[in-house]
């Protein structure tokens, strides 16, 4: 009975090591990941239209999660209007004719809609007061001693200027870059691959960092930020990005493409292992800052949603633009 005891002792305690080397509850982390594939997957088998509605989905809860998290310094987002700004910007990029054209004027309405919004500073009922208790519970208190709006006053007051400032950097964060993704989908035909490409394959760099950095991850990359992230970690993830650009290249383009762009996969895998490392530092440093540990709880193993597609917001016009430069 002891000998078949150890090994299973042995097994949890090699994953509690990698959980608290990766700063994730792996076993969740896999089966939330997979879970997203598969509903990412069908949408795009079924139809690209469900894709650009399961985009819009994901925004409106980033957007709720942001909206808690800037509420507990005290920092108001409109959060209505930004969903009415955000869908109608994303719906409107992908089925308009002059989809540039459309995505940048609606991005200009919605500054202008949203700062007028958060300026009136509107709030109704008292959900967003139960969501910020409950994510203060769940906030360890170190965390909050080293957000830079620790003060001894109690509750902070911000000036109109300050919240019309933040909903902006939102509006710029959240709806204009997922714009690009779904610019993605509108030309040379080849939506679906564009689609993998902007979504799975920061993912699968997020992936080769998470297993690079626990196996190997030894010089950190910047550990005042965020000390979990490694220079090994950076490394995998442009390989795996990498390795993950080529299958899918194979799988879509013909050798006439292969010839005179066989390049792309490479510039393609390096831009979204350093962008997508750039994304996750800045949301962790936002994170930091404000004294969470987390931007949601909605993703078990992943933390929320703004947790999981900050580097494919960020890495999505770059991305965007060499597909199209290339004309790929």
């Amino acid at each position: 009975m002891e000998r078949n005891e150890q090994p299973h002792e042995e097994a949890e305690e090699t994953l509690d090591q990698i959980n608290k080397k990766t700063g994730r509850n792996m076993p969740q982390a896999i089966a939330t990941g997979a879970a997203l594939v598969i509903l990412i997957v069908a949408c795009l088998l079924l139809s690209v239209d469900l894709f650009v509605l399961l985009v819009v989905v994901f925004m409106i809860l980033a957007l709720w999660e942001l909206r808690v998290d800037f509420a507990t310094v005290g920092l108001h987002l409109p959060v209505f209007m930004l969903w009415l700004c955000s869908s109608f910007t994303l719906i409107a990029t992908y089925y308009s004719p002059y989809h540039l054209i459309t995505m940048s004027l609606s991005i200009i309405v919605s500054i202008i809609l949203v700062a007028i919004a958060a300026s009136a500073k509107i709030s109704v009922g008292n959900r967003l007061s139960l969501a910020v208790a409950g994510k203060l519970s769940n906030t360890d208190a170190s965390a909050r001693l080293e957000s830079s709006f620790n003060h001894e006053g109690g509750e902070q007051h911000h000036s109109r200027l300050s919240h019309v400032a933040v909903s902006v950097l939102t509006v710029l964060y959240i709806p204009l870059l997922a714009s690009c993704v779904i610019i993605s989908l509108t030309f040379n035909g080849h939506s679906i691959a564009h689609a993998i490409m902007l979504v799975f394959l920061p993912a699968l760099s997020d992936t080769g960092g998470l297993f690079a950095g626990a196996w190997l991850g030894k010089h950190k990359l910047s550990p005042r930020i965020s000390p979990k992230k490694s220079v090994e970690g950076l490394v995998g993830s442009m390989l795996f990005a990498m390795a993950g650009a080529f299958a899918v290249f194979a799988c879509t383009y013909d050798a006439s493409k292969w010839a005179t762009r066989w390049w792309v996969p490479i510039v393609a895998g390096i831009l979204i292992g350093a962008v997508g490392t750039f994304g996750d530092l800045c949301a962790s440093m936002l994170k930091r800052d404000i004294g969470i540990k987390d931007m949601g709880h909605l993703l078990k193993g992943h933390g929320g949603v703004m947790d999981r597609v900050d580097s494919i917001l960020m890495s999505a016009p770059f991305t965007c633009a060499l597909l199209w430069i290339t004309g790929l």
